[in-house]
Formats: structure tokens, C-alpha cells, sequence
């Protein structure tokens, strides 16, 4: 009988379990029918505004560059966002230090040309440069007569830039380097293909006297294309030669400065209003002995000593220094000014001219002492604090001050606008963070009180318990949950500092490597953000570039390898705020029983001066909405206008670009038909829309059209 019961209980429990599931089903259907026919209402009230910062959205680059020292093909650095990124120089590990400075070392991602009887090759510490004392030497063992004759094309060595260089029929090639040997030489300088076969470029470097460091230029106009293609030195004639920060760079960049075009025009799309650097956790470092050190970061950039960054496990040698963030930053036209001969590309000058191009405004992350290993303890960290003063001179200071002087000297004697600094980064918890930051905050608000501080304690949910101007916020999270975030800022006092977001992405299997699905809960998060403007005053998506190679980071705004490029949808998103900052937010209210739905109104003016009302609204939702738009207090033409509509959305929420299809997932636009102040639309499932409607005096009038935005 006992059986029987336990049997009976377990049925009954078995037909509870599938009527509850069933139940759910059911629900779960009628819950869909609901959705299927959702209506909303978007009221807004244009009588009512307030200005959004001009700061609002900008960009946040964290050094990622140059090559592991391990094996090349190890791929130990975070994305390559720097060197074999914006920056076009195609020579990976120029200086032959990436090996370290102990020799014998290893020359990664460099390698022979010829076999042992012909030559060998070694590193040695003989260098011109006295904080980049490594070159490499080349033992030549064959000649082009004897007994031991040189193979046809001679022997030598060859770079294959990062996971290739790319090589563009007609265009132009400069390739700089310093050599030296007791005898003459003749050493071929070329561009092939990647196994050598098929030669892209060449030209001769003949000299008879060598036996100082020289410094030799080439120009090579490539016959041919290759995607995939190598730098190689090669030589026919016995002998011994040293070579030392071998540069090979294309003509052809962003308006001449050195940047790869396509990338750099991808920021300057986006409109970004600051630049956020060097880092992250780039300024940390595992170990304080491997932080970045802005003094070392200076100056020629064949002179730079560079350093391990032991977080992300990679090489530098810092020729993404101090100095080109802040020439990224500046808000000042800053004309060509070398302090070498006219023809020098030297990395000193990276991002010259890109402050004007971009127009955006520098913020410098500096190391407060603590990394993540090991603090330096509030008594002892005076020695930062100056450091950072330092910087701030070099950035501010008189061009007769003592590191004014060092930047007047780089070609730039007009002070740069710098009026943001980040004391650390993600340290709040630490034990020391505290104290060592009202050192630098005190020492920097008596030195210089127009700076503003930010501080990396979160003062969304209670207020600080030090001084800061802005507190910084990060996020990583999930798409519902970046979604729900909506609201973050909404109940945060509006007293005490602003709110930096200076990282927000969602990652995990939500993200995959840049799906549709993140960049609508990353949609949703900054309408928010857009409609809290009042407490925060600037936005980062990170990270901002990888390398398809070399990915150390899931996902990234923008893919690329060494010719090709895409934006991710987050990339897309991005764009469709770039009006946000510096316009006006209007009063809205949404009616709706979904929680899938935000909407924001805006009003900006384009170049032209003319007015736009922009709504934007995220339907995070699995069923079309009917929308009914109504607009008051705005004046609206009554003429026909070009008036857009843009859509960003796909057949399945994880799809995403790539080099097969980089438009799989990127805005529509379309000319709107009969649009007023009072209109009815429909929301696709699963979609960001952004109407800009042109506004004049009494009513709204749009064609029709349809178009791809490219």
C-alpha cells in the first residue's frame, strides 16, 4: 500500500509538474498576443528643455599595442589598438627591443632570410640611442664572389608588420632606418610577398661610409598589391651591419599625419567630445615597476625606452606617448612644426592635426601609486604627486618653464587645454586610494583650480566622503541588465559631483563579438544616460579598436585588420548619439505598460544652423509598437523638408558584422512621409529608431524615400 501511495504521489506530482508548465505556456502566449498589438504614447513638451553637456559623448582609447615578447604567434596584447591600428607605421618591434634589454635577445616578429652559412644574427647593446641601447647585428658570411656565394636576391632579414603589411598598387612607401657597418654597403630595402616571391617595391642603399650611425630614407611606389605582404633588408656583400629603428610608413594617411584613414574617419564620424587616456589599466600596471611613465613616453620617439605592460602582457615602446593624447585632445589648430629636418616621421607627432580634425578634449589618467599588486603608502607618495604636477607643466606650463620648455622643444609652445584628470583608475577599493588621492587632489586644486578631478569612487548611490568634481562609473554587464540600467542615474542626488561614465559595454554571450542584441540594451542605457545629462556629463563605450588577430576583448566598437575595417552594431549606436552633445533635451514622457520601451527627445542644430528635433526610441521588445507621437511647443514647417527616419535592427538579435558582410547589421534611413506634430508610428521588434524631423514655424512636411546609410 505504501508502494501504491508513493507511486500515486510521484503520478500526481509528474501530471502538477506539466499542468504548471502548460499554465506557463499559455501565459507566456497570451503575454505575446499582447505584445503583438502594444500601443505607446510619447507626449513631448518642447516649452520645457534644458542643455545637454558638450561633453556628453566621447571616447575612451586604451593603449594596446606593439608585440609580445614571447613568439609572435602568440598573440599576447590586448587588441593592437595603437601600433598595427590607427597608427599606419607597418614595422612591428622597430627598435629590437621588444626582446628586452638583456642580450642576446628575441627579435620577434623579425626573421632570416638565408641559412647559417650565410649569415647569422644577433642582438647587441651598441646603439646610438642611449635609453634604446639595443640593435640588431648582421653577420654577413657570403659575398657575391668566392667560395661562398650569396643566394640569388641575397641574404638578410624581413618584417611581416602586424599579421601582414598592406601593400597598395601605386602608392607610396616611406621607409626610414639607422645603419651601420666598417665597411661599404649595398643592402636592398623592399616591399614582397609574404614568402618573398613576388617583390612589391624595392630600392638600393649604397654608401661607403658608414661607420657612424646614419640615418637612411627611402621611398618605394609599390607595383603591385598584397594584403599579406613583408618588409625585408636584404644584401649580396660580406660584411658585418647593424641596424637600428627600422620605420616603414605609407604617404598616403589621415590628412597627412600618420593615421590610417579609414580608422581615424571612423572616430571623426562618431563626433567624439573627449578622448580618455592612456588607460584603463594600462596606467596601473601589475606591478608598479611596470606602470606607464608619461617622462618616458616623450620626446623622439626613436629615443623612447618603452616598457613591458605586464596586465595585458605585451611590449610598448610608448611611441603613443604623453604627448600625441594631449595633440588628440587639445581643442586648439595646431599647424606642422618639427624640431627635426621637415622629412622626419617620427612618432612624436602622431596625433598632430587630429585635434583639430576631432575636436575633442583631453582627459589624463595618471597612476596615484597603487597598480594591481602594490601600493605606495600615503607618507611616501609625494614623489607621485610630482610626477603628475610634471605632466600637468609639460601639458600647461609656460614654454620657458622647465617641462614647458620639453614640449615647446617637441614643436608645440602653445599650452594645451587640458581640464581633466583621473586620479587612478578602478583603485576606490584599495587600502591606500583614499589618502593618496587628497594628496593629488590637494596638491593639483592649489596648483591649478580650474582642473576638474575625477575621482574612481562611485557616487551614483551615496555620496562620496572626499572632494572631487566627477566620480567615476563602470559597467560590464549582461544585455537585460544594461537595458534595466535605464534608470541608474534617475534617484542620484543632483548635488556633489557629476558622474563620468567613462566605461560601459555589455559582454558575456549576450555580446558575442559585437551582436545586435548588445547594442540595443547599450541603446537603452544611454537614453538614459541622455536623460540624466544634468548629473552625467560624459559617456565611454570600451574598448574602442580590436584587431582580428589578436583579440584579448569581447566585443569592441571597431574590427580591423590590416585593410579591411567595420563597425559593430555598438559602433552604429554610437553614431546615432552624436547630436546628443551640446543640443537640448526636451521634456518627454512615455505612456506604455512595456518595460521594453525608452524613448528621449533632443533638439540640435547641424553645421548649416539649422534645427532638428531628434527622437530616439528603443523597442528592446519581441513585437512591433504602435506609436503615437505627440509635439508641442515647437514651432514646425510647413514646407517639405528632407526629414529622416533611421532604423537599426536585424532578422536575429545576435547577428553581427564581419569582413564578409560589415553591413549586416547598420542603420537604414529613410525620408519620412507626412509626418506633423501629432504622428502615428511603428516600432520594428528589436530595434533602435531616430526620427530627425527639421523644425521651423508651424508644421512638419516629409517625402518619402528610402536609403542604406553607408
Amino acid at each position: 500500500m505504501g508502494e501504491k501511495m508513493s507511486n500515486c504521489k510521484a503520478s500526481c506530482s509528474v501530471l502538477l509538474v506539466f499542468f504548471i508548465v502548460g499554465l506557463c505556456s499559455v501565459c507566456q502566449y497570451s503575454a505575446a498576443q499582447v505584445d503583438a498589438n502594444q500601443t505607446a504614447n510619447l507626449i513631448i513638451n518642447a516649452s520645457i528643455s534644458r542643455p545637454i553637456p558638450e561633453t556628453l559623448f566621447g571616447i575612451f582609447f586604451e593603449v594596446s599595442f606593439l608585440l609580445s615578447i614571447q613568439e609572435f604567434d602568440s598573440h599576447l596584447e590586448i587588441n593592437h589598438a595603437g601600433a598595427g591600428g590607427i597608427w599606419a607605421e607597418l614595422v612591428s618591434n622597430r627598435g629590437f627591443e621588444a626582446g628586452g634589454q638583456n642580450t642576446p635577445s628575441n627579435i620577434a616578429p623579425w626573421s632570416i632570410i638565408g641559412d647559417q652559412s650565410s649569415l647569422t644574427v644577433s642582438t647587441d647593446r651598441s646603439s646610438c640611442f642611449e635609453r634604446n641601447k639595443v640593435a640588431l647585428q648582421m653577420d654577413v658570411l657570403c659575398d657575391s664572389k668566392g667560395s661562398n656565394i650569396c643566394p640569388a636576391g641575397g641574404v638578410g632579414i624581413y618584417n611581416p608588420g602586424f599579421w601582414g603589411m598592406n601593400i597598395e598598387q601605386g602608392k607610396f612607401y616611406k621607409v626610414v632606418l639607422f645603419v651601420r657597418s666598417l665597411g661599404s654597403i649595398n643592402v636592398s630595402v623592399s616591399l614582397t610577398s609574404s614568402d618573398g616571391s613576388k617583390m612589391l617595391a624595392t630600392a638600393n642603399i649604397l654608401d661607403s661610409d658608414v661607420s657612424n650611425w646614419t640615418k637612411v630614407e627611402v621611398l618605394l611606389e609599390a607595383t603591385g598589391t598584397n594584403p599579406n605582404s613583408r618588409l625585408q633588408l636584404t644584401t649580396s656583400r660580406k660584411g658585418v651591419i647593424w641596424f637600428d629603428q627600422v620605420s616603414a610608413m605609407p604617404v598616403d594617411t589621415y590628412k597627412g599625419h600618420g593615421f590610417r584613414n579609414e580608422l581615424i574617419e571612423m572616430l571623426d564620424d562618431i563626433k567624439p567630445q573627449f578622448i580618455r587616456f592612456p588607460g584603463g589599466c594600462f596606467i596601473e600596471g601589475e606591478w608598479l615597476r611596470n606602470a606607464f611613465r608619461w617622462k618616458e613616453s616623450i620626446g623622439p620617439w626613436e629615443e623612447r625606452p618603452g616598457h613591458f605592460g605586464d596586465v595585458w602582457m605585451y611590449w610598448t615602446d610608448d611611441g603613443l606617448g604623453y604627448f600625441e593624447f594631449l595633440q588628440v585632445g587639445s581643442s586648439l589648430e595646431i599647424r606642422l612644426a618639427h624640431s627635426v629636418s621637415e622629412e622626419d616621421i617620427i612618432y612624436s607627432y602622431l596625433f598632430l592635426q587630429l585635434a583639430e580634425d576631432l575636436g575633442s578634449r583631453p582627459i589624463w589618467v595618471f597612476n596615484n601609486g597603487i597598480s594591481h599588486q602594490d601600493q605606495v603608502d600615503t607618507t611616501t607618495v609625494l614623489p607621485f604627486v610630482q610626477e603628475a604636477l610634471d605632466g600637468l607643466e609639460f601639458a600647461r606650463g609656460d614654454s620657458n618653464s622647465k617641462w614647458g620648455s620639453v614640449r615647446a622643444a617637441m614643436g608645440h609652445p602653445e599650452p594645451f587645454d587640458l581640464k581633466y584628470v583621473a586620479v587612478g583608475n578602478e583603485d576606490c577599493g584599495k587600502k591606500n586610494y583614499r589618502g593618496n588621492y587628497l594628496k593629488f587632489y590637494n596638491a593639483i586644486r592649489s596648483a591649478y583650480p580650474d582642473i576638474k578631478i575625477i575621482s574612481n569612487c562611485d557616487g551614483s548611490s551615496r555620496s562620496l566622503d572626499h572632494p572631487a568634481d566627477y566620480y567615476d562609473f563602470h559597467i560590464y554587464t549582461s544585455a537585460s541588465n544594461l537595458f534595466s540600467m535605464t534608470h541608474q542615474f534617475d534617484r542620484t542626488s543632483r548635488t556633489g559631483p557629476k558622474a563620468f561614465v567613462s566605461e560601459y559595454a555589455v559582454t558575456g554571450k549576450d555580446a558575442g563579438t559585437g551582436s545586435l542584441l548588445a547594442a540595443l540594451a547599450e541603446a537603452g542605457f544611454l537614453i538614459g544616460l541622455e536623460k540624466n545629462s544634468d548629473i552625467v556629463e560624459m559617456a565611454s563605450y570600451a574598448p574602442l579598436f580590436v584587431n582580428v588577430n589578436d583579440r584579448r576583448w569581447n566585443p569592441d566598437a571597431i574590427v580591423f585588420n590590416s585593410s579591411k575595417h567595420y563597425g559593430t552594431p555598438s559602433y552604429w549606436v554610437q553614431k546615432l548619439f552624436r547630436e546628443s552633445s551640446g543640443a537640448n533635451l526636451l521634456d518627454s514622457k512615455l505612456q506604455t505598460n512595456s518595460s521594453t520601451l525608452v524613448a528621449s527627445a533632443i533638439t540640435w542644430q547641424n553645421s548649416d544652423g539649422k534645427t532638428y528635433l531628434k527622437i530616439k526610441i528603443v523597442n528592446f521588445g519581441n513585437s512591433k509598437v504602435n506609436l503615437k507621437v505627440s509635439i508641442d511647443g515647437l514651432g514646425l514647417s510647413s514646407q517639405l523638408s528632407e526629414s529622416t527616419k533611421t532604423v537599426l535592427t536585424s532578422s536575429n538579435l545576435m547577428d553581427e558584422n564581419s569582413f564578409s558582410d560589415p553591413k549586416k547589421v547598420v542603420p537604414a534611413q529613410f525620408m519620412v512621409e507626412n509626418a506633423d506634430k501629432d504622428m502615428n508610428v511603428v516600432l520594428t521588434p528589436y530595434s533602435v529608431t531616430s526620427f530627425d524631423l527639421l523644425t521651423e514655424s508651424n508644421s512638419i512636411r516629409m517625402l518619402y524615400s528610402y536609403a542604406v546609410n553607408t
